[in-house]
């Protein structure tokens, strides 16, 4: 039975697209069968990252009733299928959106596990339901948290359950609200701190997820650790040293 992990924030602009891409290839990396699926038809840029150029048809062609969701499977990094939104809106409309959740049903069997970028915001509750889990994206800020609050409430509603919040793009400066604060004003634990990285910039610019390009980096081992927890494993990766940074700088450079 295919496991369902929503991957969303209450605003955009938090890195939850590149965490839900990210998450899914360390899934993979440990074994499991995975498909990521861009939800968020308005701002999809999954494919991106992973790597997919101009895919001919996508996720838009299933809500249109043009193609299954078997059609529009990619090859992703690792073996993860990816489910591309694509970049088009043209003869999109909300009533395609009423079919995206009968869609999700259509996932093959043999997937184990299916992580899901959701739209930012309340457009989060097309792909929220009953048995789903929800991974809560914010950046360590009053607004941010906020907003995360307002995404809790509404995962809640639609009875999905919160399995825990991921603090993103952390930068241990004073400004930023401390763990406690952040739990204490979502009423949801952290189960994850991730790290500002120039990494995930370069990673990006070479459209490929970070775990795969720089497996040793510390935003990578961090984003291991979450996926390994999320299937009840513990896991232990070595961080990058000097020579591991210097390597990965000369091969960029010889890539260019």
């Amino acid at each position: 039975m295919t496991r369902y992990i929503v991957v969303a924030s209450g605003k955009g602009g938090v890195g939850k697209t590149t965490l839900a891409a990210n998450i899914a290839v360390a899934l993979a990396k440990l074994g499991k069968n995975v498909a990521v699926l861009d939800a968020d038809v308005v701002m999809a840029n999954l494919e991106i990252i992973m790597g997919i150029r101009n895919p001919p048809v996508a996720l838009i062609d299933t809500l249109s009733g043009r193609l299954s969701i078997e059609d529009v499977l990619y090859e992703g990094p690792e073996g993860v299928k990816v489910i591309p939104a694509g970049i088009t809106l043209d003869g999109f409309n909300e009533r395609n959106m009423d079919m995206l959740k009968s869609a999700l049903r259509e996932i093959p069997r043999d997937i184990d596990i299916l992580v899901i970028d959701a739209p930012a915001g309340r457009d989060a509750a097309m792909v929220m339901d009953e048995g789903q889990e929800v991974l809560i994206v914010t950046l360590p800020t009053v607004s941010s948290v906020s907003d995360a609050l307002k995404m809790k409430i509404l995962g809640e509603r639609m009875g999905a359950k919160i399995i825990g919040v991921i603090v993103n793009r952390v930068e241990g400066k004073p400004r930023e609200l401390s763990l406690e604060d952040i739990e204490n004003a979502i009423e949801a634990g952290v189960i994850s701190i991730v790290e500002e990285s120039e990494v995930v910039k370069e990673a990006l610019a070479y459209e490929t997820p970070f775990v795969t390009r720089f497996p040793k980096a510390k935003v990578s081992v961090e984003v291991f650790r979450l996926a390994a927890s999320l299937i009840g494993r513990q896991i232990y990766v070595e961080e990058e040293g000097v020579l591991d940074r210097i390597k990965a700088w000369l091969t960029g450079l010889m890539r260019r």
